[in-house]
């Protein structure tokens, strides 16, 4: 029995490992398709045509929030184009890019500011060392919202910033989006030396720090259009101090342009690119147009998200929850109730102990108030919190 069993057990063990080997391949092949298709399926995307395809790639999978952009042909009107083909000037197609991403992470709007500081919008010829109209600039929308914001995004951009020329990138209807060839996806990580070579030879990394600076900082999204609504409210008061809300000529003097943005447009800052997310000093936060006290030091704590988080306000009195349906599916929205901004959401991911709510703010929505200041500045009967 024992001689007959282990040959058998031999042949077992091996089969195993080979079956093992084999699942562990099949599962990286079949984890890899449900990706493409989740991204696919479940996520917005964005398209770009910034000149050569690998850097407009490389720039945008470099950006938080983003999960996966792929080269391709927009905009022409024959079918199945190729590299070749375009590349030749004889099609009316443009080397853009799809950008697949997370609008928990990094909105629409911050795409654009992605977009518009790694290209050249005043060239109507092309992109730095690659001529032609098929490496000429252009955003695609898909529906009217996101046409306007593109609009307000280049009005910005020719207002804000010194180029020299006008801004030249064209805004069009996206009928046709073709991926590119496979050798072309992931080119700067597939072939890195030429492709730095490349990029360097062709002049846009110079370009792109003359132009924008050192460090490649993004842009905050900057919106221009006063909001839809601007009801006057009466002042509230509390024993200490009222809490007047500004005028639309106050708050455009005051607010800086991510602040603007965050309050009025609901926006949304950067995650670890703000002053509060990791602010550990004692005080209290409120709204940056109003003044309403809304959250405390004492009841915040690290999320990992990068956006200051909180398990509850300071008080209701100055919170007005809202449903918002902005991704598509329900959220609660978080604006404070006498200057109506917008300051985050709530996520039911807490921690447990404390609730399980997830305050999540915006650092460009608050001021923050140290506790030493808390009396100087009429805050002073939120001083016995901190005992």
């Amino acid at each position: 029995m024992k001689k007959f069993l282990k040959p058998i057990s031999y042949l077992t063990i091996t089969l195993v490992i080979v079956a093992s080997i084999f699942l562990y391949v099949m599962r990286e092949d079949i984890q890899e398709l449900s990706y493409t298709g989740d991204i696919r399926s479940h996520y917005p995307v964005a398209t770009f045509a910034g000149g050569c395809f690998w850097c407009s790639e490389r720039d945008f999978e470099k950006t938080t929030g983003v999960i996966e952009a792929v080269s391709g042909y927009a905009g022409g009107d024959t079918e199945a184009p190729t590299y070749q083909a375009v590349a030749s000037g004889s099609t009316n197609y443009r080397e853009a890019v799809q950008v697949y991403y997370n609008p928990d992470v990094v909105t629409f709007d911050q795409l654009l500011d992605v977009y518009w500081r790694h290209i050249n919008p005043t060239d109507d010829s092309g992109q730095f060392s690659d001529r032609g109209y098929q490496y000429t600039t252009a955003i695609y929308y898909t529906n009217n919202e996101e046409r306007s914001i593109i609009l307000d995004s280049k009005r910005l951009l020719e207002t804000t910033y010194e180029l020299g020329s006008p801004v030249v990138t064209e805004i069009l209807p996206l009928t046709t989006f073709y991926s590119a060839e496979d050798y072309h996806q992931d080119y700067a990580k597939n072939n890195t030396n030429h492709y730095n070579r490349y990029r360097t030879g062709s002049g846009r990394n110079q370009y792109i720090t003359n132009t924008w600076g050192e460090g490649l900082i993004h842009a905050q999204h900057l919106a221009l259009d006063p909001p839809a609504e601007l009801t006057p409210q009466e002042p509230s008061c509390t024993g200490y101090r009222c809490y007047v809300p500004l005028t639309f000529q106050e708050i455009t003097e005051k607010l800086s342009p991510i602040a603007y943005d965050v309050t009025q447009k609901d926006g949304t800052e950067r995650p670890f690119d703000n002053p509060y997310w990791d602010n550990k000093e004692d005080g209290i936060y409120v709204d940056i147009v109003s003044g309403e006290p809304l959250f405390s030091s004492v009841d915040k704590y690290v999320s990992g998200t990068g956006w200051p988080s909180f398990v509850k306000p300071i008080t209701e009195e100055f919170i007005d929850l809202q449903v918002d349906h902005k991704l598509g599916y329900p959220r609660v929205e978080v604006r404070s109730k006498l200057a109506n901004s917008h300051v985050g959401h709530i996520f039911p991911d807490g921690p447990a102990e404390y609730g399980g709510q997830r305050w999540c703010m915006n650092s460009a929505a608050m001021e923050f108030i140290p506790k030493d200041q808390l009396e100087a500045k009429g805050y002073g009967e939120y001083l016995s919190s901190f005992n």
